[in-house]
């Protein structure tokens, strides 16, 4: 060993200058790329969210329906319906008309007065009114139905609002997103007249927003929305291409493929630190009176299944670097791969002992075992990408299965095709050496 270790020093001493530095550059390119391959892959899972946002319709309205029976979207919403009918009501005017006809039908003075005074305990008791009208409503399953109903009809809207052309349900003005509960009004409205308040059938047709976004840059946030909604189909695949190059220019793939891994599970945490601190950002960026539990529930909605898509992504790089050290020739790799052949060996062994038997199977195996591998991992690859919106738990079903495939492979893998010895039972011995030259017995 000190012989070989010494004879491979003088060989890399030896090494023309040219060729390090060729091996310095390639080295220095990798790194390069691979740093830019794993900025990429953060923008791609926000890429990728925003377009599914905008581009899918049932994947938007599955994202906000839930929010029809929360508890905090329910009060907010009541919250802004309630003070949208009770403007609409004249409570002024009704207690001057109440006075005036109690006037006519000769009531005295002093309790025509008297009447006018009660502009107060009216408000209140028509607040209540109202109030516990709208909650009826919004907790009913027909706020269900025109939240949901509501949602998919705004759809095509709501590219109009995040990229900044405005217009349908969905708006975009004054620096605030929001979400038309006219709908809303009108249902309150009815419920109102049908349990004997007949002043409301007077309030006109109210159009108000339930705002959900509030921000003095959001003419920023249109412009990178947009660009986003536009990249979200095709970064991720120019994401992998360039990883792939990278790992290819280095002159160590294997680390290179260990280091784009590592490389995009620390962007996979920085986005979900992002995330994280953007949300205290929106809720303090709301407009003043706004219900921050709902608004922070809209925001945990919105972003779910981005959260989901890094987590999966997360957990793809640390599977792929842990495969890639494994593979490796280091001592704690070399330890693993032999335990698990032995285990699967004496399996397989157990198993013949018992007459089972593989015959050409075996060889084929050994023969072709690199290319069953590539196979295996090309399959997951396949299934992975072809799986919609796939999670952490996706991935870790898929890498359970991959093993399962590996060790599988290495149990019908018996060795090589090695022919059994020719029978020489009752054949003569071969002649001894020199026998052929020698001149026969007796001569």
């Amino acid at each position: 060993m000190d012989q070989l270790k010494a004879r491979i020093a003088a060989l890399e001493a030896a090494t023309p200058p040219a060729r390090k530095q060729h091996h310095r550059l390639r080295t220095s390119g990798s790194v390069v790329v691979i740093v830019i391959a794993s900025l990429l892959a953060l923008l791609s899972v926000v890429a990728v969210w925003t377009s599914d946002i905008v581009g899918n319709t049932d994947r938007y309205v599955s994202t906000v329906a839930p929010l029809a029976s929360d508890a905090d979207v329910q009060a907010a919403v009541s919250a802004r319906v309630t003070t949208a009918v009770l403007d609409q009501i004249d409570v002024k005017g009704l207690v001057q008309q109440l006075s005036d006809a109690a006037a006519q039908q000769g009531v005295p003075p002093e309790a025509a007065k008297l009447i006018g005074g009660l502009s107060g305990p009216i408000t209140s008791g028509l607040t209540d009114l109202v109030n516990s009208t709208v909650q009826r409503v919004v907790s009913s399953t027909a706020f269900e139905s025109i939240w949901v109903n509501g949602n998919r009809l705004i759809h095509t809207s709501l590219d109009k609002a995040l990229t900044g052309k405005g217009g349908g349900v969905v708006s975009l003005e004054n620096n605030q997103v929001g979400i038309d509960i006219a709908p809303i009004v009108d249902k309150v409205k009815t419920e109102l007249v049908d349990s004997g308040l007949s002043v409301a059938s007077k309030i006109p047709e109210v159009h108000t927003n339930f705002v959900v976004f509030a921000s003095d840059d959001i003419g920023k946030v249109k412009a990178y929305f947009r660009l986003l909604e536009i990249m979200g189909t095709w970064l991720p695949l120019v994401t992998v291409i360039i990883a792939a190059a990278g790992v290819f220019l280095a002159v160590n793939r294997r680390r290179a493929l260990i280091g784009a891994a590592v490389g995009v599970a620390l962007a996979m945490l920085v986005l979900g630190i992002a995330l994280t601190v953007f949300r205290s950002f929106y809720l303090d960026h709301l407009p003043p009176g706004a219900n921050q539990a709902a608004a922070a529930t809209v925001y945990d909605t919105l972003i779910r299944f981005m959260r989901a898509s890094v987590r999966a992504v997360f957990a793809v790089a640390v599977v792929t670097a842990l495969g890639a050290f494994l593979i490796g020739p280091s001592k704690v790799a070399v330890a693993v791969r032999t335990a698990c052949r032995r285990v699967v060996g004496s399996l397989r062994e157990v198993l013949f002992s018992f007459g089972m038997r593989l015959g050409p199977v075996g060889p084929f195996v050994h023969r072709f075992k690199r290319w069953f591998g590539v196979l295996i991992l090309a399959v997951a690859a396949v299934i992975l990408a072809t799986w919609n919106y796939p999670t952490s738990m996706v991935v870790l079903w898929i890498t359970f299965f991959v093993l399962i495939a590996f060790l599988i492979r290495e149990f019908l893998d018996t060795g090589p095709d090695t022919a059994p010895p020719p029978d020489t039972r009752g054949a003569p011995p071969p002649p001894p050496p020199g026998a052929r030259n020698a001149p026969p017995h007796g001569s």
